[in-house]
């Protein structure tokens, strides 16, 4: 099992640090091949790993609706943005050297005025990336690794290679000339989202109440309330 654990991390890894490096290439800024990049690749590997979960018997358990799940999802969403929010506020302030970090991932992600005006297809955009990317990692990898670290560090295992899997947009992102070096924001908040994510898949043994987080916490930063841009 081994090979085949390390075999399928591996491509979950390299896929989608290849696509989400060239999604945020700045000539894909607002464009149809941003969107293209930064979901088709997840929805492929997302599909993957429903049927890898559904050979072995997990996906009924991993989608099995309960009572609660929506308080759940909005609570996990707010401890997010929360943390987002405090990033946003202390770490890339307006004037600082560092708020092109905010800029430049906005710039990529596209004019919020075009994005509200396509919200329909945002959203289900979003909704279908979130519950492919909890699939995925906080379903199928985590599991894998669980066979070999236990369940108790599996979670911790994946949010890590989560969040190193989005490392290569500390590139694509980078603005040139302002001082700042590689822009870390995005691999950032997939480690924070990595965990909470993880955290709330093994405190509650399924994945309705963290693809609901997900989702929302990307319709909160995307399109209700963007970090830059509005304030």
């Amino acid at each position: 099992m081994r090979p085949a654990l390390l075999a399928s991390v591996a491509l979950a890894m390299a896929v989608t640090g290849a696509a989400s490096y060239f999604a945020f290439l700045p000539q894909n800024a607002g464009t149809i091949a941003f969107w293209a990049l930064a979901v088709g690749p997840t929805l492929v590997l997302g599909a993957a790993a429903a049927a890898w979960g559904k050979r072995e018997e997990f996906l009924r358990d991993w989608l099995s609706p309960k009572w609660g799940d929506a308080t759940k999802g909005v609570l996990g969403a707010a401890l997010l943005f929360a943390l987002a929010w405090a990033f946003a506020r202390f770490a890339t302030p307006i004037g600082s050297k560092y708020e092109i970090w905010l800029v430049s991932l906005y710039g990529e992600i596209g004019d919020p005025r075009v994005l509200q005006a396509h919200a329909p297809a945002i959203a289900g955009a979003i909704a279908s990336a979130a519950l492919a990317e909890e699939v995925l990692w906080r379903g199928a990898i985590t599991q894998l690794l669980a066979r070999h670290v236990g369940s108790r560090l599996a979670w911790l295992w994946a949010a890590a290679l989560y969040a190193i899997a989005y490392v290569p947009t500390a590139w694509s992102l980078r603005a040139m000339g302002s001082g700042t070096g590689l822009n870390p924001v995005l691999a950032m908040a997939a480690l924070a989202g990595g965990l909470v994510w993880g955290a709330m898949a093994r405190a509650f043994g399924r994945l309705i109440p963290s693809v609901l987080a997900h989702a929302l916490f990307d319709w909160a930063v995307v399109i209700t309330f963007p970090l830059w841009g509005v304030r």
